[in-house]
């Protein structure tokens, strides 16, 4: 274990060649060699070998903005799109060739935000406020089929809030338990939504991360176990802003406490480091991050723009960002790494911002910058 977190404590981002300018924001880590990633355009990625990324494509899928990607074993996958009413979809693949689409959101004003599995068989779709509750759609046998829990109670919506579809972790599960948890953000405070019995019923707690407005708040979530978990977030449009960017619980999020990331700024995910006690990662326009203390303190990693991020353990993570930006975390040669010494791209020099224009995020259309709008 203690080389792993040596490693974890001194890596760096090693760039990788993705064969693609699309934004990338779906990502899902197996293990050393194989992982997923997807994005705008239909894009879907993968990689067999840890070095070399493939693309594949999703019959009837080529228009989809696919925002989420879940890897249930070494081959199948599930990725959801992100769009309004019937553009927010599932598909699954037993081998990144054939693909069958599994669900289309029913609902006309709905708006799917992120996708999770407690195990390979169990899982929940969230999407934005309908009718001014939060929808939640459960499947039992790895997503195949998605329905409504049969009895649910979800809090109501404050006005203007939702979901940001914008790494795939606003929604989190403790693997092999009973709990979920999802953030919120555009309206008047942040929030998280809290179910002990996996979609049946929930609850929801007030954070301290400023919200506000429609392109603020919280847009990721992680738990380090039934506990300790860890909100991040800020304000898209100002990925340099010097607010509170994030939050920590050790109630499992009854209650919320500051605990600002460094570098300051937009943070669009947090993700718990497995086989790891305490240590978190966390990435956005502002760059990267690491805490080894639960996300009492944080030592900045870099400053390249970045979406998402996953890791299977210490030695093992990838993030993807705009433009089809591909790294890859671990001991590098010299020169190979991306170092805060280095010069890298700072979030306004790539064109379009946040995104590739044209697309929809919460519910609404982007303002054709690239920039995520809020529902």
């Amino acid at each position: 274990m203690l080389p792993a977190l040596l490693l974890l404590a001194s890596g760096s981002w090693i760039p990788q060649q993705s064969g693609s300018e699309a934004e990338l924001r779906g990502l899902a880590v197996v293990d050393a060699t194989h992982a997923w990633a997807s994005g705008a355009g239909g894009t879907v990625l993968r990689t067999r070998d840890g070095k070399h990324w493939e693309r594949l494509s999703v019959p009837g899928g080529e228009a989809l903005d696919f925002r989420d990607a879940e890897a249930l074993d070494g081959s199948t996958v599930v990725l959801m799109s992100a769009g309004p009413g019937d553009a927010s979809r599932i598909y699954k693949s037993g081998d990144g060739k054939h693909w069958t689409l599994t669900h289309t959101n029913p609902d006309a004003d709905g708006f799917y935000d992120a996708i999770a599995f407690w195990d390979s068989r169990h899982g929940l779709v969230l999407g934005d406020p309908v009718k001014g509750r939060f929808r939640v759609r459960l499947t039992g046998d790895g997503g195949s089929t998605w329905a409504a829990p049969a009895s649910e109670s979800m809090p109501a919506a404050l006005e203007g809030e939702g979901g940001f579809a914008a790494s795939g972790t606003c929604l989190t599960v403790r693997p092999g338990g009973q709990e979920a948890w999802f953030v919120t953000g555009g309206a008047r405070v942040s929030r998280v939504f809290r179910t002990a019995d996996r979609g049946r019923t929930w609850s929801v707690a007030e954070t301290p991360v400023p919200a506000g407005k429609a392109s603020a708040g919280l847009f990721s979530v992680a738990f380090l176990d039934g506990s300790r978990g860890f909100v991040a977030g800020g304000d898209y449009k100002d990925a340099r802003l010097a607010a509170l960017n994030g939050a920590r619980t050790e109630d499992g999020g009854k209650t919320w406490v500051p605990a600002p990331i460094a570098p300051s700024g937009f943070m669009s995910a947090v993700v718990a480091v497995p086989k790891t006690p305490a240590d978190l990662v966390a990435v956005g326009l502002a760059g990267s991050a690491i805490s080894r203390d639960a996300g009492r303190t944080w030592v900045s990693l870099d400053e390249t723009p970045l979406n998402a991020v996953a890791f299977t353990d210490a030695r093992t993570g990838w993030a993807v960002g705009p433009k089809g930006t591909v790294l890859r975390f671990g001991a590098a040669a010299a020169g190979e790494a991306l170092r805060l010494d280095r010069q890298v791209r700072p979030a306004e020099d790539l064109e379009g911002g946040a995104g590739d224009g044209g697309g929809f995020v919460g519910g609404q259309e982007e303002d054709g910058s690239g920039d995520i709008a809020r529902p």
